[in-house]
Protein backbone atom coordinates (compact mmCIF):
# COMPACT_ATOMS: atom_id res chain seq x y z
CA UNK A 1 0.00 0.00 0.00
CA UNK A 2 1.10 3.38 -1.00
CA UNK A 3 0.56 6.92 0.39
CA UNK A 4 2.02 8.90 -1.93
CA UNK A 5 -0.75 10.89 -3.71
CA UNK A 6 -0.10 10.88 -7.96
CA UNK A 7 -1.98 13.97 -8.22
CA UNK A 8 1.51 15.95 -7.42
CA UNK A 9 3.41 13.89 -9.59
CA UNK A 10 3.50 16.01 -12.57
CA UNK A 11 3.69 18.97 -11.17
CA UNK A 12 7.10 20.21 -11.01
CA UNK A 13 9.17 20.38 -7.78
CA UNK A 14 9.00 23.70 -5.05
CA UNK A 15 11.59 22.95 -3.29
CA UNK A 16 13.69 26.37 -4.51
CA UNK A 17 10.28 28.25 -4.31
CA UNK A 18 9.15 27.92 -0.75
CA UNK A 19 12.13 27.45 1.53
CA UNK A 20 11.79 25.90 4.94
CA UNK A 21 8.12 24.59 5.43
CA UNK A 22 6.83 24.02 8.30
CA UNK A 23 3.56 21.64 8.99
CA UNK A 24 1.65 22.33 12.20
CA UNK A 25 -1.11 19.63 12.86
CA UNK A 26 -4.35 19.16 14.51
CA UNK A 27 -3.32 14.65 14.91
CA UNK A 28 -7.10 14.48 15.81
CA UNK A 29 -8.25 16.04 12.56
CA UNK A 30 -8.40 14.62 9.36
CA UNK A 31 -8.59 15.02 5.72
CA UNK A 32 -7.89 12.98 2.62
CA UNK A 33 -5.46 10.08 3.50
CA UNK A 34 -4.58 11.85 6.77
CA UNK A 35 -0.82 13.34 8.01
CA UNK A 36 1.08 10.13 5.94
CA UNK A 37 -0.68 11.27 2.87
CA UNK A 38 0.30 14.87 3.55
CA UNK A 39 4.17 14.12 4.49
CA UNK A 40 4.08 12.07 1.22
CA UNK A 41 2.95 14.52 -1.13
CA UNK A 42 4.80 17.31 -0.02
CA UNK A 43 7.85 15.27 -0.43
CA UNK A 44 7.18 14.56 -3.65
CA UNK A 45 6.68 18.07 -4.92
CA UNK A 46 10.56 18.12 -4.05
CA UNK A 47 10.40 20.07 -0.22
CA UNK A 48 13.70 19.39 0.85
CA UNK A 49 13.52 21.41 4.74
CA UNK A 50 10.66 19.83 6.42
CA UNK A 51 9.18 21.23 10.03
CA UNK A 52 7.14 19.01 11.45
CA UNK A 53 4.76 19.30 14.62
CA UNK A 54 1.91 17.68 16.13
CA UNK A 55 -0.05 19.07 19.11
CA UNK A 56 -3.92 17.45 20.79
CA UNK A 57 -5.59 20.70 21.07
CA UNK A 58 -5.48 23.82 19.17
CA UNK A 59 -4.79 25.61 22.07
CA UNK A 60 -1.30 24.38 21.62
CA UNK A 61 -0.68 25.53 18.29
CA UNK A 62 0.80 28.65 18.75
CA UNK A 63 3.99 28.00 20.55
CA UNK A 64 4.67 24.99 17.39
CA UNK A 65 4.16 28.30 15.12
CA UNK A 66 6.76 30.52 16.90
CA UNK A 67 9.06 27.85 16.89
CA UNK A 68 8.70 27.21 13.42
CA UNK A 69 9.64 31.07 12.36
CA UNK A 70 12.29 31.22 15.07
CA UNK A 71 13.56 27.78 12.17
CA UNK A 72 13.03 30.12 9.60
CA UNK A 73 10.47 28.41 8.39
CA UNK A 74 8.66 30.85 5.29
CA UNK A 75 5.40 28.67 4.29
CA UNK A 76 3.53 27.32 7.48
CA UNK A 77 1.02 24.54 6.40
CA UNK A 78 -1.91 24.41 9.10
CA UNK A 79 -3.80 21.40 9.18
CA UNK A 80 -6.76 21.97 11.07
CA UNK A 81 -9.85 23.83 11.47
CA UNK A 82 -10.90 27.42 12.21
CA UNK A 83 -9.79 26.79 15.54
CA UNK A 84 -6.40 25.97 14.59
CA UNK A 85 -6.39 28.65 12.04
CA UNK A 86 -7.03 30.99 14.19
CA UNK A 87 -4.54 30.26 16.76
CA UNK A 88 -1.96 30.10 14.19
CA UNK A 89 -2.58 33.06 12.72
CA UNK A 90 -2.32 34.86 15.84
CA UNK A 91 1.23 33.79 16.47
CA UNK A 92 1.87 34.09 12.65
CA UNK A 93 0.74 37.90 12.66
CA UNK A 94 3.07 40.41 11.57
CA UNK A 95 5.77 37.95 10.38
CA UNK A 96 7.25 37.41 6.60
CA UNK A 97 5.86 33.84 6.50
CA UNK A 98 2.70 32.60 4.97
CA UNK A 99 0.15 30.66 5.98
CA UNK A 100 -1.28 27.77 3.85
CA UNK A 101 -4.54 26.26 4.73
CA UNK A 102 -5.04 22.69 4.81
CA UNK A 103 -9.20 22.31 5.88
CA UNK A 104 -9.11 19.18 8.10
CA UNK A 105 -11.13 20.76 11.02
CA UNK A 106 -15.45 20.53 10.80
CA UNK A 107 -15.58 24.09 10.40
CA UNK A 108 -13.38 25.38 7.89
CA UNK A 109 -15.07 28.76 7.01
CA UNK A 110 -12.02 31.12 6.50
CA UNK A 111 -10.81 27.76 4.02
CA UNK A 112 -14.22 27.90 2.26
CA UNK A 113 -14.41 31.95 2.27
CA UNK A 114 -11.24 31.88 0.51
CA UNK A 115 -11.80 29.28 -2.09
CA UNK A 116 -9.36 26.46 -0.61
CA UNK A 117 -10.08 23.02 -1.69
CA UNK A 118 -10.85 20.27 0.18
CA UNK A 119 -9.33 18.01 -1.52
CA UNK A 120 -5.82 17.05 0.56
CA UNK A 121 -3.44 17.30 -3.05
CA UNK A 122 -4.97 20.44 -4.61
CA UNK A 123 -4.83 21.96 -1.01
CA UNK A 124 -1.16 21.34 -1.20
CA UNK A 125 -0.91 22.68 -4.91
CA UNK A 126 -2.28 26.38 -3.25
CA UNK A 127 0.02 26.43 -0.69
CA UNK A 128 3.21 25.40 -2.82
CA UNK A 129 1.96 27.11 -6.02
CA UNK A 130 -1.03 29.73 -4.90
CA UNK A 131 -1.35 33.02 -4.99
CA UNK A 132 0.13 34.73 -1.77
CA UNK A 133 -2.83 37.50 -0.41
CA UNK A 134 -1.71 39.80 2.26
CA UNK A 135 -4.64 39.60 4.41
CA UNK A 136 -5.89 41.17 7.38
CA UNK A 137 -7.05 40.46 10.46
CA UNK A 138 -9.44 41.38 12.89
CA UNK A 139 -7.70 41.97 16.70
CA UNK A 140 -10.12 41.70 19.86
CA UNK A 141 -8.75 42.04 23.57
CA UNK A 142 -5.27 41.19 22.68
CA UNK A 143 -5.88 37.95 20.16
CA UNK A 144 -6.43 37.89 16.46
CA UNK A 145 -9.34 36.44 14.53
CA UNK A 146 -9.59 36.03 10.85
CA UNK A 147 -13.22 34.94 10.15
CA UNK A 148 -15.23 36.35 12.85
CA UNK A 149 -15.46 37.23 16.80
CA UNK A 150 -18.56 37.93 18.93
CA UNK A 151 -20.26 37.91 22.30
CA UNK A 152 -23.30 37.73 23.89
CA UNK A 153 -25.97 35.18 22.75
CA UNK A 154 -22.96 34.34 19.84
CA UNK A 155 -20.66 33.42 22.56
CA UNK A 156 -23.17 31.28 24.98
CA UNK A 157 -24.26 29.57 21.25
CA UNK A 158 -20.66 28.68 20.45
CA UNK A 159 -19.82 27.62 24.60
CA UNK A 160 -23.18 25.30 24.13
CA UNK A 161 -23.17 23.93 20.72
CA UNK A 162 -22.59 20.32 20.47
CA UNK A 163 -19.55 19.78 18.15
CA UNK A 164 -20.48 16.31 16.66
CA UNK A 165 -23.82 17.93 15.84
CA UNK A 166 -22.19 20.79 14.13
CA UNK A 167 -19.85 18.31 12.13
CA UNK A 168 -23.31 16.43 10.78
CA UNK A 169 -25.43 19.32 9.97
CA UNK A 170 -23.37 22.68 9.87
CA UNK A 171 -26.16 25.43 10.07
CA UNK A 172 -29.04 23.81 10.89
CA UNK A 173 -27.13 22.55 13.72
CA UNK A 174 -25.91 26.38 15.01
CA UNK A 175 -29.67 27.37 14.31
CA UNK A 176 -31.11 24.35 15.93
CA UNK A 177 -28.50 24.87 19.08
CA UNK A 178 -29.49 28.90 19.43
CA UNK A 179 -33.17 28.32 19.85
CA UNK A 180 -32.63 25.17 22.15
CA UNK A 181 -30.38 27.28 24.01
CA UNK A 182 -32.03 31.05 23.41
CA UNK A 183 -31.62 33.16 26.79
CA UNK A 184 -31.74 36.54 24.61
CA UNK A 185 -30.63 38.39 27.59
CA UNK A 186 -30.65 41.82 26.42
CA UNK A 187 -28.12 43.77 28.38
CA UNK A 188 -27.07 47.54 27.95
CA UNK A 189 -24.72 48.13 25.18
CA UNK A 190 -22.65 50.60 24.52
CA UNK A 191 -20.44 50.55 21.16
CA UNK A 192 -17.92 53.42 19.80
CA UNK A 193 -17.02 52.81 15.96
CA UNK A 194 -13.53 54.85 15.10
CA UNK A 195 -14.24 57.30 17.81
CA UNK A 196 -17.76 58.01 17.36
CA UNK A 197 -20.38 57.24 19.21
CA UNK A 198 -22.69 54.27 16.86
CA UNK A 199 -24.98 52.19 19.26
CA UNK A 200 -25.99 52.81 23.07
CA UNK A 201 -29.02 51.07 23.96
CA UNK A 202 -30.35 47.58 24.80
CA UNK A 203 -28.68 44.01 22.87
CA UNK A 204 -28.30 40.70 22.99
CA UNK A 205 -25.14 40.15 20.96
CA UNK A 206 -22.39 42.08 19.32
CA UNK A 207 -20.55 40.64 16.09
CA UNK A 208 -17.37 41.36 14.09
CA UNK A 209 -16.74 39.79 11.04
CA UNK A 210 -13.61 39.66 8.40
CA UNK A 211 -15.28 37.90 5.54
CA UNK A 212 -18.85 37.26 4.94
CA UNK A 213 -19.59 33.81 6.27
CA UNK A 214 -19.10 33.40 9.43
CA UNK A 215 -20.19 30.34 12.43
CA UNK A 216 -22.50 27.62 11.56
CA UNK A 217 -22.56 28.81 8.00
CA UNK A 218 -24.37 31.76 8.01
CA UNK A 219 -24.08 34.56 5.61
CA UNK A 220 -23.95 37.41 7.97
CA UNK A 221 -21.92 40.18 5.82
CA UNK A 222 -22.44 39.91 2.49
CA UNK A 223 -19.79 42.97 1.89
CA UNK A 224 -16.93 41.96 3.78
CA UNK A 225 -13.92 41.22 2.57
CA UNK A 226 -10.63 40.41 4.58
CA UNK A 227 -8.33 42.45 2.20
CA UNK A 228 -10.56 46.00 2.48
CA UNK A 229 -8.91 47.60 5.77
CA UNK A 230 -11.75 47.20 7.56
CA UNK A 231 -14.21 45.49 9.79
CA UNK A 232 -18.38 44.66 9.38
CA UNK A 233 -19.84 45.51 12.59
CA UNK A 234 -23.57 44.35 13.78
CA UNK A 235 -25.31 44.40 16.76
CA UNK A 236 -28.62 42.28 17.54
CA UNK A 237 -31.62 43.79 19.72
CA UNK A 238 -33.39 40.25 19.37
CA UNK A 239 -35.26 38.92 22.30
CA UNK A 240 -36.55 35.52 23.36
CA UNK A 241 -37.15 32.42 20.81
CA UNK A 242 -39.64 34.16 18.70
CA UNK A 243 -37.23 37.07 17.49
CA UNK A 244 -34.06 34.55 17.54
CA UNK A 245 -36.08 32.83 15.22
CA UNK A 246 -36.72 35.54 12.82
CA UNK A 247 -33.22 36.85 12.99
CA UNK A 248 -31.21 33.64 12.55
CA UNK A 249 -33.77 32.73 9.72
CA UNK A 250 -32.85 35.67 7.60
CA UNK A 251 -29.17 35.33 8.51
CA UNK A 252 -29.06 32.10 7.14
CA UNK A 253 -31.11 33.09 4.08
CA UNK A 254 -28.49 36.14 3.47
CA UNK A 255 -30.95 38.99 3.88
CA UNK A 256 -29.29 39.89 7.68
CA UNK A 257 -29.58 43.83 6.79
CA UNK A 258 -33.73 42.74 6.38
CA UNK A 259 -34.16 42.03 10.07
CA UNK A 260 -35.38 44.88 12.46
CA UNK A 261 -33.05 43.33 14.87
CA UNK A 262 -29.88 43.87 13.39
CA UNK A 263 -27.87 47.07 13.16
CA UNK A 264 -24.93 46.65 10.69
CA UNK A 265 -21.88 49.12 9.63
CA UNK A 266 -18.17 48.80 9.26
CA UNK A 267 -15.29 50.29 10.90
CA UNK A 268 -11.37 49.96 11.97
CA UNK A 269 -11.50 50.62 15.77
CA UNK A 270 -14.31 49.56 18.21
CA UNK A 271 -15.06 49.62 22.02
CA UNK A 272 -18.10 47.75 23.33
CA UNK A 273 -18.77 48.32 26.68
CA UNK A 274 -21.65 45.57 28.53
CA UNK A 275 -23.42 46.57 32.11
CA UNK A 276 -22.96 42.54 33.12
CA UNK A 277 -19.97 40.44 32.26
CA UNK A 278 -20.53 38.74 28.65
CA UNK A 279 -18.72 35.31 26.56
CA UNK A 280 -16.73 36.12 23.70
CA UNK A 281 -15.69 34.04 21.49
CA UNK A 282 -12.82 34.29 18.13
CA UNK A 283 -13.31 32.15 15.20
CA UNK A 284 -15.49 29.99 17.10
CA UNK A 285 -13.46 29.32 20.15
CA UNK A 286 -15.57 30.44 23.34
CA UNK A 287 -12.96 32.30 25.80
CA UNK A 288 -14.23 33.61 28.85
CA UNK A 289 -16.83 36.94 30.16
CA UNK A 290 -16.02 40.24 29.95
CA UNK A 291 -17.57 43.84 30.37
CA UNK A 292 -15.23 45.53 27.75
CA UNK A 293 -13.89 44.25 24.25
CA UNK A 294 -11.48 46.40 22.48
CA UNK A 295 -11.28 45.33 18.40
CA UNK A 296 -9.66 46.77 15.41
CA UNK A 297 -8.54 46.30 12.21
CA UNK A 298 -4.90 45.15 11.57
CA UNK A 299 -4.48 45.99 7.59
CA UNK A 300 -2.35 43.32 5.95
CA UNK A 301 -1.62 41.18 9.25
CA UNK A 302 -0.79 38.16 7.57
CA UNK A 303 -0.06 36.68 4.43
CA UNK A 304 -1.97 33.40 3.21
CA UNK A 305 -1.48 31.46 0.18
CA UNK A 306 -4.83 31.21 -2.03
CA UNK A 307 -6.18 29.80 -5.40
CA UNK A 308 -4.98 32.03 -8.12
CA UNK A 309 -8.67 32.15 -9.06
CA UNK A 310 -9.51 33.44 -5.89
CA UNK A 311 -11.14 36.73 -6.38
Amino acid sequence: MSTRSTATDDRPATSANVGTVAVVAHRKKTLGGGLDELRATLVAAGVQDLLWYEVPKSRKAPKKARKALKKGAELVFVWGGDGMVQRCADALAGSDAAMAILPAGTANLFAANLGIPTDLAEAVHVGLRGHRRRLDLGRLNGEHFAVMAGAGFDGDLIREADRTLKGRLGRVAYLWTGLRHVRGELVRTRIRVDGSDWFDGEASCVLFGNVGTITGGVPAFDDARPDDGALEIGVSTASGAIDWARTLGRMAAGRSEDSPFVRITRGRRIKVRFAVPKTYELDGGARGETTRLKVRVVPGALTVCCPETDS
